[in-house]
C-alpha cells in the first residue's frame, strides 16, 4: 500500500465532550499486523454515534512531491532539505508520495478503507511561489479544487490545515528565520537581546494573529462555507513525581506553561495567574483593543497528545538543571523517569514513551478547563523506525497495541 496515513475520528458524547480523535497510522509494504480484541470491541461502530468520522491525515511536505511542477515554488522546507548535512540520510520530499499527481488514488485508497474525512495541508509556495508580494499560481489553486471536489464527490469531509511549518522561501529571505537585524544570517549575530523575554513576545503575536485570523475567516467566509476553525497544539500530560502539594501544584503549573499559556488567551483573554505571577513584567499585556479581538476565540481545540512526563517542583525544592527548572519555564522540573523508571515503555523515538492513561486524563483536563469547547485530537502516534528494505512481512503487533491501549484511554474518558 502506498499511501502513508493517519487515522481521524470523530465522536459526539453530549454527556462529556466532542472530540476528533486522529492516530500517527502509517501504512507500510510487507506489513500485517494481528489485531488485538479490545481494539476490534473498541472500533464496533454500531457504540459510536452517527456523526463519527474515521479518516486519514496527511501534510503537504511529506505528500505531495512535484516540488517544481506547474509554476510551484521552493519552500522553506525544500532549501532546507536540499543543504548538505541538513537531514541525516540525504533524503527530500521532492518526490514524497506525489500526491500531487497520485491523489485520485489515494482517493480510492481512502473510499476503500471507508475513509469519511481526509486532512490535508496547503504548500503555499504552490499557490504564491513568490510569497507574498507575487502573483497567485493559478495551477496550484486548481490542484487543491480538484482535490477537494473529488474528496466530496466520494463523500469524504475535507479538513484542512493552513499552515504546516512550511512556507515560501520568499518569505524565508524577506524576513529571516530570526528577529531581523540581530539573529538571522545576513543581519547579525544575536549579540543583543533578551533571550528570556522574546519567547514570550513572540508568542503574544502569534496569538493575536491566530484571533486575526479567526476575526476574518468568521466575518468574511464562515457564514458562506458553514466551517469552523480552530488551533493545534501540543499537549503533554504532566503527572507529579510525588503526592506531595508541591509537586501538585509543579504539575499545574508545568500545564499552564505549556498549552495553557495559548489557550487561556485565547479563551479567557488573559494569560493563566500563575504566568502573570512568576514571569512579572517580562510578560507582555493585552490592550483592551487586544481582547475585543480575542472574544473571536475558536470553534474548537486541537491536541497533539503522544507521551505524559513527570514534574517536579522547584520553588520549594532543589532540582537538578533540567527542561522547566529554569523560571521562564514555570520552575516545574520535567522528566521522563521517577527513581530510574521511565513512565512507560519506550520507542525509538527518545522523547516518546507509552503512557495511554495519558490521553484519558489530558482530554478530561482540557475539556473541564476549557467548558467542553469541542476537543480535536489531531495527532496520537507511536514512534518506530521505518526500514524501506523490509522483504519480509512484520507483524506490527507494537503499534497496533499502542493505538488500542490509547483507544481505550479515550473511550473510558468519554464514558
Amino acid at each position: 500500500m502506498r499511501l502513508q496515513s493517519k487515522c481521524i475520528r470523530i465522536m459526539d458524547h453530549p454527556s462529556i465532550f466532542k472530540v476528533l480523535f486522529l492516530l500517527d497510522l502509517v501504512f507500510l509494504p510487507l506489513c500485517v499486523s494481528s489485531y488485538p480484541k479490545t481494539l476490534r470491541e473498541s472500533l464496533d461502530r454500531s457504540s459510536l454515534p452517527d456523526n463519527f468520522l474515521f479518516g486519514v491525515a496527511s501534510s503537504s511536505y511529506q505528500f505531495e512531491g512535484s516540488y517544481l511542477s506547474d509554476g510551484k515554488g521552493l519552500s522553506n522546507w525544500d532549501i532546507h532539505t536540499h543543504t548538505p548535512g541538513k537531514i541525516i540520510d540525504g533524503s527530500n520530499g521532492d518526490i514524497a508520495v506525489d500526491q500531487y499527481d497520485l491523489y485520485p488514488e489515494d482517493i480510492d485508497l481512502m473510499d476503500s478503507l471507508g475513509v469519511s474525512s481526509y486532512r490535508f495541508s496547503i504548500s503555499w509556495a504552490r499557490i504564491l511561489p513568490r510569497g507574498r508580494f507575487g502573483d497567485i499560481n493559478k495551477a496550484g489553486i486548481s490542484y487543491y479544487n480538484k482535490l477537494i471536489d473529488s474528496l466530496l464527490l466520494r463523500g469524504i469531509q475535507p479538513f484542512v490545515t493552513l499552515v504546516h511549518y512550511d512556507i515560501p522561501q520568499e518569505l524565508e529571505e524577506r524576513y529571516g528565520e530570526y528577529p531581523p537585524c540581530r539573529c538571522s544570517v545576513p543581519f547579525g549575530n544575536c549579540t543583543h537581546g533578551d533571550s528570556e523575554k522574546e519567547p514570550f513576545i513572540a508568542a503574544h503575536n502569534m496569538i493575536l494573529a491566530h484571533a486575526t485570523a479567526v476575526d476574518i475567516y468568521r466575518s468574511k467566509y464562515q457564514k458562506e462555507q458553514g466551517g469552523n476553525i480552530g488551533i493545534v497544539l501540543d499537549c503533554i500530560w504532566f503527572e507529579q513525581i510525588s503526592n506531595s502539594t508541591a509537586d501538585m501544584l509543579a504539575a499545574d503549573r508545568a500545564e499552564d506553561f505549556f498549552q495553557n499559556w495559548f489557550l487561556d488567551p485565547i479563551i479567557f483573554g488573559n494569560y493563566p495567574a500563575e504566568m502573570s505571577k512568576i514571569l512579572g513584567s517580562n510578560l507582555p499585556k493585552f490592550s483592551r483593543n487586544d481582547k475585543e479581538k480575542l472574544k473571536s476565540g475558536l470553534d474548537f481545540i486541537g491536541i497533539n497528545h503522544y507521551t505524559s512526563e513527570y514534574v517536579q517542583d522547584c520553588i520549594f525544592s532543589i532540582c537538578e538543571p533540567g527542561t522547566g527548572a529554569s523560571w521562564t519555564e514555570g520552575l516545574a522540573r520535567r522528566s521522563q523517569e521517577k527513581d530510574g523508571a521511565p513512565i512507560g515503555k519506550p520507542t525509538d523515538v527518545d522523547w516518546l514513551h507509552i503512557y495511554p492513561q495519558g490521553m484519558e486524563k489530558m482530554v478530561t483536563y482540557v475539556k473541564e478547563r476549557y467548558n467542553n469547547i469541542p476537543m480535536i485530537i489531531t495527532e496520537n502516534g507511536y514512534g518506530q523506525m521505518n526500514n524501506p528494505n523490509l522483504t519480509i512481512a512484520c507483524h506490527d503487533i507494537e503499534r497496533v497495541e499502542y493505538m488500542s491501549d490509547y483507544w481505550d484511554s479515550l473511550l473510558t474518558a468519554m464514558q
